[in-house]
C-alpha cells in the first residue's frame, strides 16, 4: 500500500469523488470484506459490492486474500493507499500549463507549479514503485513572519540570488571531459535532471480563540 497515490485517470478520479466510496476507500485502510463494510458504512452488503466492483476496476482498491465459507467465497480488499490525491492530469484539458506564463510574483504560476509537481511526482512515485526503487526527493516546509513587506521583499531578492548560486555551483552541463582525465570517452552524458520550485507565500489565517468563542454563542 503506498502512502499517497496520485490519480491520473479522469474516470478513476470520478470514481474516487463518489462520498460514499470515499468512505470505503477510508475504511479499506485495512483489509475487509463486503460484509464488514456493510456493517460499517450502513448500507446492504449488495449495494457495498457494487461500489467495490467500481473502485476495483478503477485500481483504487486491491484483492488481498480468498476466505472460503461454507459454499461462499469471502473476497478481503484493501486500499491501494493510504490518502489519494487528484493529479490536474484528471482534467488535462482545462489544467494549469506553467509555461503559458511566468512571472516569480504571480500567486496564478505558484499554483501552477505546484499542479505540475503533483502530477510529476504522481508518476515518478508510480514509476518508483513498478521498480521497487526508492524515489530520491527533498523538502523543506516552515513558517516566517515579517516585520513588513519590505522585509518579505528583501528576503525574496537574498534567497533568489543564494538559490542561483547554488545552482550555478551544482548544475552539471555534461560537457567535455577536463584535459587530462582518464576518462573515455572526452565527452559524458549529462547527470539526472532535477526540478527545483522554491515557493513563499502567506499563510492561511487561523481564527482566534475569542471568535470562535463568539461563534459558538450564535450556535
Amino acid at each position: 500500500m503506498l502512502d499517497i497515490e496520485v490519480i491520473e485517470d479522469p474516470a478513476a478520479a470520478e470514481a474516487s469523488l463518489d462520498p460514499i466510496r470515499t468512505r470505503i476507500l477510508r475504511e479499506l485502510a485495512e483489509p475487509g470484506s463486503a460484509t464488514q463494510l456493510a456493517a460499517k458504512v450502513g448500507l446492504p452488503r449488495q449495494k457495498v459490492n457494487y461500489h467495490l466492483k467500481a473502485l476495483e476496476r478503477h485500481g483504487l482498491v486491491e484483492l488481498v486474500e480468498e476466505r472460503r465459507r461454507g459454499n461462499v467465497t469471502e473476497r478481503i480488499l484493501r486500499a491501494t493507499a493510504a490518502s489519494y490525491l487528484i493529479s490536474p492530469a484528471a482534467l488535462a484539458s482545462v489544467a494549469p500549463d506553467p509555461h503559458r506564463f511566468s512571472d516569480r510574483f504571480s500567486a496564478f504560476w505558484l499554483l501552477a507549479l505546484a499542479a505540475r509537481m503533483v502530477q510529476e511526482l504522481g508518476q515518478l512515485i508510480a514509476g518508483a514503485a513498478a521498480a521497487k526503487q526508492k524515489l530520491a526527493t527533498f523538502a523543506i516546509d516552515g513558517e516566517i513572519t515579517f516585520r513588513s513587506a519590505a522585509d518579505r521583499a528583501a528576503f525574496a531578492e537574498e534567497l533568489g540570488v543564494a538559490v542561483t548560486r547554488l545552482v550555478d555551483k551544482y548544475h552539471d552541463g555534461g560537457g567535455a571531459v577536463p584535459s587530462g582525465s582518464p576518462a573515455a570517452p572526452q565527452t559524458r552524458a549529462a547527470g539526472r535532471r532535477h526540478r527545483l520550485v522554491v515557493a513563499l507565500h502567506p499563510a492561511l489565517k487561523t481564527p482566534s480563540k475569542s471568535l470562535k468563542s463568539k461563534e459558538q454563542d450564535h450556535d
